[in-house]
């Protein structure tokens, strides 16, 4: 019995890839940072946001992962063929928009992750951009590939974090399956948080990434099953860690009434008195690893994306001279970042606003146009939706739409 379950654990550890990736990227230090603020605010009261996340995830992954298996072709170049370059054009200069104000968030988690560590933003801040610059453009996409998926790995430190804490189980799995009551819906701040949670949830960069990563590892339609299963495990295992991130603050923060911080690295802080070192290390070390993996992936998702639309080379496995303006893109992505965070008194709160704004205003466009060409039969032949699975995908991007309309609702009045 136990041999047989290793084996199958060995098989699924195997086949993880871009899906793995991709959804475990969105938890970066913008994303940690909610989570903390959710514990910290309302202790367990907002795990049962995980459910419909898990399962929203899930569904866009495994889209993005068909599309790219059954066309061989990354979503912008789909739309740019279905739809016109016009169109291809505005959705590229979103996510441009988007990740240059993301990409500024993740320098900020480096810089504040190893200000905890007494090392200077001038300091860490060039290093990170310089390593994060090396590994990807000196790399090939197997191995890169297997470095980040190692890396997503390191998020496991929130889950030892939360098990340190020595949370409330039991209160933790009740608030897990249990609605939120009409007096917490009530409550603005609370809808704020559980809106911002789920509608966090699927980026639009996400899409974009992990259907040219695919196309990239040239996956072959005798392999969408695997496909699948990665992007399944990596929805699961990504909503997990946001789950344990909340119940660490929750166990400490919340329930020593600390229930204001500022951001993810104010998280780790404050965790040093109340959960130990231990805890104060991992989330730490974890808030790094976030803002390092994130740094990487998001430039290469905007790069992919304008190559794409407007017919450039791209790829991860093109030299420098074999893709030029691939690799001058995710270049100058990295420098715009780094060096914004660089100048004393950047108003990188407000960049992290409004790049969360210009998210929610793109992404239910980006989910409209995925199920329209998922749908279409001279693309994707017999792997279109079923009726069955359409009714479900189109009912959750309502919602999602419903949920972004209310988050960017909420930010407007804040």
């Amino acid at each position: 019995m136990f041999r047989r379950r290793l084996t199958r654990l060995l098989l699924i550890l195997s086949i993880l890839g871009p899906g793995f990736i991709t959804a475990n990227v969105d938890n970066d230090a913008g994303g940690i940072y909610t989570y903390a603020a959710a514990g910290a605010h309302y202790g367990y009261s907002l795990l049962w946001t995980m459910i419909p996340v898990a399962v929203c995830l899930a569904f866009a992954q495994e889209i993005s992962a068909r599309m790219g298996v059954a066309t061989g072709k990354g979503l912008s170049e789909l739309v740019r063929e279905q739809y016109g370059v016009r169109i291809a054009f505005f959705l590229m200069c979103g996510l441009i928009l988007c990740n240059v104000g993301d990409v500024v968030s993740e320098f900020a988690g480096v810089a504040s992750s190893m200000d905890l560590f007494g090392v200077s933003k001038y300091i860490s801040v060039p290093i990170a951009a310089v390593l994060v610059w090396l590994l990807v453009v000196l790399g090939d996409y197997k191995r890169l590939e297997k470095i980040f998926v190692c890396l997503s790995f390191l998020y496991i430190a929130y889950i030892i974090t939360a098990v340190v804490a020595h949370p409330n189980w039991s209160q933790a799995m009740k608030d897990t399956l249990k609605p939120p009551t009409m007096p917490q819906l009530r409550d603005s701040s609370y809808l704020y948080l559980a809106v911002g949670i789920i509608g966090a949830t699927i980026a639009p960069w996400q899409q974009f990434y992990l259907q040219a990563s695919i196309v990239d590892k040239g996956t072959p339609i005798t392999d969408l099953k695997y496909s699948r299963i990665d992007a399944i495990v990596g929805s699961v295992f990504s909503v997990i860690v946001a789950g344990f991130i909340v119940i660490a603050c929750a166990a400490t923060l919340f329930s020593h009434g600390l229930f204001e911080i500022h951001d993810a690295a104010d998280a780790a802080a404050s965790l040093r008195p109340l959960g130990g070192e231990y805890a104060y290390l991992l989330f730490a070390i974890g808030l790094l690893n976030a803002s390092l993996f994130a740094a990487s992936i998001l430039p290469l998702s905007t790069a992919y994306t304008v190559c794409e639309a407007l017919g450039f080379e791209s790829g991860l496995n093109k030299k420098f001279r074999e893709a030029p303006i691939f690799y001058w893109l995710y270049t100058g992505l990295i420098i715009a970042g780094a060096a914004i965070i660089m100048i004393p008194g950047a108003p990188l709160v407000t960049l992290a606003v409004l790049s969360q704004v210009l998210n929610g205003i793109l992404l239910p466009f980006v989910l409209v146009f995925m199920l329209l060409l998922v749908n279409k039969r001279e693309l994707m032949g017999r792997l279109i939706n079923a009726r069955t699975y359409n009714v479900i995908a189109w009912a959750l991007t309502a919602a999602i739409i419903v949920l972004t309309v209310l988050m960017l609702v909420s930010q407007m009045r804040s």
